[in-house]
């Protein structure tokens, strides 16, 4: 069986730039070890999988080295991107409205501008957790932390750790036996993710408001170069604590792994009840081909 394939560039203008992803076309045939093992293949974070759809106009399904992942931002920018290359999304004046069913639901997606932007649900605010601990898994004092993580979750949960500075940013090396230690010790399994986000509040160029890093464990690659999920969790929490003036801004992360990226983001709804949150930006496609197996 052969499948036609895109690998992508998310979150970003240029090749090579922002977080890669392989978009497998017409995937319902792909059992689940298979579709794991080509994320292995790739040695990416993410590959997406176009399947039929019952509820939106397409349905992807999205996976890490282990499992699905019910919700992703930059595999659903990757998807965006190839159908939009392949001619599969008409555009009238550079603009489309559409909906894609994730795992964790449906997904409104808007195209304005050569910006995709997916509308990610109304966050749910989760358990916090001791900053001193956070920061021990990431050889960082509590010092180094504003206020209290928090998991956050618009379809996938990621705990939210603010930094104060971009030099405790820059320090982060993540434990990996302090980290195990730490899911084991509270039920957090390989199905309830929870690998913190860390952010400052002042971006790597004069265009961003925010800079993150995603520090991931085995078998994925050690960090994310960009994280649209979590980025959209991570805005939720800055606008809900009240650590942001405005709604919106733009998200930066990757600049120090040489692969820039960027999102345009803006939370809906009041800071105590947020309704939903929508994170944009832009792909190219590196490469096209076929999938032989």
């Amino acid at each position: 069986m052969t499948y036609t394939f895109d690998w992508v560039d998310a979150f970003t203008t240029r090749p090579f730039g922002g977080n890669a992803c392989v978009v497998v076309h017409g995937a319902e045939g792909l059992s689940l070890e298979q579709r794991l093992a080509l994320v292995k293949e790739t040695s990416l974070s993410e590959c997406a999988y176009l399947v039929g759809s019952d509820m939106a106009d397409f349905g992807a399904r999205y996976y890490v080295a282990h499992q699905e992942i019910l919700m992703a931002g930059h595999p659903t920018i990757a998807t965006v991107t190839s159908l939009l290359d392949r001619g599969l999304v008409s555009l009238l004046d550079g603009r489309a409205q559409f909906t894609l069913e994730v795992g964790a639901g449906v997904l409104p997606i808007t195209v304005a501008d050569e910006v995709i932007t997916m509308t990610q649900p109304a966050p749910v605010f989760g358990q916090t957790h001791d900053p001193a601990e956070i920061a021990a898994l990431y050889g960082l004092s509590a010092d180094d932390i504003i206020g209290v993580p928090q998991t956050v979750s618009t379809g996938t949960p990621f705990c939210i750790a603010v930094l104060r500075s971009k030099g405790a940013l820059r320090r982060a090396k993540l434990d990996l036996n302090r980290l195990a230690a730490y899911h084991s010790a509270r039920g957090l399994g390989a199905d309830k993710a929870m690998e913190p986000f860390l952010v400052v509040r002042e971006g790597e160029t004069e265009a961003g408001d925010t800079f993150s890093r995603l520090l991931l464990p085995l078998p994925m690659p050690p960090e994310d170069p960009f994280t649209g999920s979590a980025t959209g969790c991570m805005a939720a929490y800055l606008w809900h604590h009240g650590l942001i003036e405005t709604p919106r801004f733009v998200a930066e992360q990757g600049h120090w792994m040489g692969r820039p990226g960027s999102a345009q983001v803006e939370v809906m709804g009041p800071r105590e009840a947020p309704s939903g949150v929508m994170v944009g930006g832009q792909g190219v496609v590196l490469m096209r081909g076929e999938l032989a197996l």
